[in-house]
């Protein structure tokens, strides 16, 4: 029979199918067949498959690897390189100085008073870089009355008054104290401490008695005569300036300021006032305040010797605070400077009492300055900042009424400097004329 057989046709057919169907069987689970091992892992295209994944997987293991090799390589050198820049750093790096806490208001430690830290080489009167050597042995000369550098302007002519007329505190203010000042409180040392004093930590309040009723006790009456100069006012560092001060304008500086005082006492409070204008930090035409202390102790003293009136001196500054910072208050409607009374003890902690600074005046300048205070304390309450105590000396020893003011400070305008020399002039003015106690003195 020509042809194939349809019966045989369809069992080939049968068969091809059912064959597909077993392998495919094995293929899938092939694990009941063959328990040991996986059928399909025996064919080659499987095996191609497997070896170069395996390959693949090897090729980016060594990669891998290679690139942690390279990373941790890399990582070290910059790890040495920042530890080779650490030491470097440390050799030639200065380590910041700490600074020194400043006390609570109204006791916070001026920041262009003397650092407190003791110097090292020749004892100065100011430990400050900036201020000036007092030499213990040296003594002036009082037939050189100006023993002074040659370079050293002095004043030839008295400036003209930039104020029509002195402004007026009025007689009648009443006291108006913020503060408890009876005796028993007083006597408190802490309060005393936390409301009138602020210690430098380069020196010891010990070194010293602060004593209120002791130091109210004290009698500072002064005799007014304007034949005779009575009060001297100078100024160790003449060029301060203000925060709208105009550049060559003394009227605009600390001079300026004095100038307005020596007016009020003057004017209004009839007392005899001797304006020393000398620029004792200036030389050669540029700031030097090395030794403008001891310019000014020089110049001074043989101008006190020959003026035995004079009781009253006042080394007239202001204080330099941060820029952010601005001392001012309201006394009589006017935006006033706050003021600080500064007091040396020729005592630091480093080297005890500075027996090449002597100073029999200590207690009687503090019991001035403290009189002062209490005044301020009583009728402008909110005006002073407290009495900063220090280690040196600062020129107080030449009278027993001897001070050293802070007027504002370098964020003041020079109005509101000026205007604090009223009220100041008004607390000077109470001390001398009665003891502090409230008996009158007569004249």
């Amino acid at each position: 029979m020509k042809g194939g057989d349809p019966v045989s046709g369809l069992q080939k057919a049968v068969c091809l199918f059912l064959s597909v169907c077993f392998v495919a069987v094995l293929v899938i689970t092939p694990g009941p067949f063959w328990p040991g091992e996986n059928i399909y892992r025996q064919f080659p295209l499987y095996c191609f498959l497997e070896d170069s994944a395996l390959g693949q997987q090897q090729k980016d293991q060594e990669t891998y690897q290679l690139l942690m090799e390279n990373n941790g390589e890399y990582l070290g050198k910059e790890i040495r390189k920042e530890n080779q820049n650490k030491d470097q750093n440390k050799d030639y790096t200065v380590d910041e100085p700490v600074e020194t806490p400043n006390p609570t208001e109204p006791t916070e430690a001026p920041t262009e008073t003397p650092n407190p830290t003791e110097p090292t080489e020749a004892p100065t009167e100011t430990p400050n870089p900036t201020e000036p050597a007092e030499e213990p042995t040296e003594t002036p000369n009082p037939t050189e009355p100006t023993k002074k550098p040659a370079e050293m302007p002095e004043s030839t002519e008295k400036p003209k008054k930039d104020h029509k007329e002195v402004a007026s505190v009025s007689a009648d203010i009443k006291p108006a104290p913020v503060l408890d000042l009876s005796p028993e409180i007083l006597a408190d040392q802490d309060y005393l401490m936390n409301h009138f004093f602020i210690v430098d930590e380069g020196t010891t309040a010990d070194a010293v008695q602060l004593n209120a009723a002791s130091f109210l006790r004290e009698d500072f009456s002064l005799k007014k005569d304007q034949n005779v100069p009575q009060i001297l006012i100078y100024h160790s560092h003449s060029q301060e300036a203000f925060a709208d001060s105009r550049e060559g304008m003394e009227e605009d500086t600390i001079l300026g300021v004095g100038d307005y005082l020596t007016e009020i006492l003057t004017e209004q409070y009839k007392y005899q006032v001797l304006h020393v204008r000398e620029a004792f930090d200036m030389k050669s035409g540029e700031l030097d305040r090395s030794k403008a202390y001891d310019y000014a102790r020089e110049y001074l003293e043989p101008v006190l010797a020959e003026n035995e009136n004079i009781q009253v001196v006042i080394d007239l500054h202001r204080d330099g605070v941060p820029e952010d910072r601005k001392l001012v208050t309201e006394v009589n409607g006017k935006p006033t400077a706050q003021i600080l009374f500064y007091n040396g003890l020729s005592y630091t902690n480093q080297s005890g009492s500075l027996e090449y600074l002597p100073n029999p005046y200590i207690q009687d300048n503090l019991a001035f300055s403290f009189q002062l205070e209490y005044e301020a304390a009583e009728y402008y309450p909110d005006f002073y900042r407290g009495i900063y105590l220090a280690g040196y000396r600062y020129n107080l020893h030449m009278r027993p009424r001897s001070i050293l003011l802070e007027a504002g400070a370098q964020t003041n305008t020079v109005q509101e400097v000026k205007n604090a020399m009223e009220p100041f002039a008004d607390i000077l003015n109470r001390v001398l004329e009665k003891n502090i106690t409230g008996n009158k003195k007569s004249e």
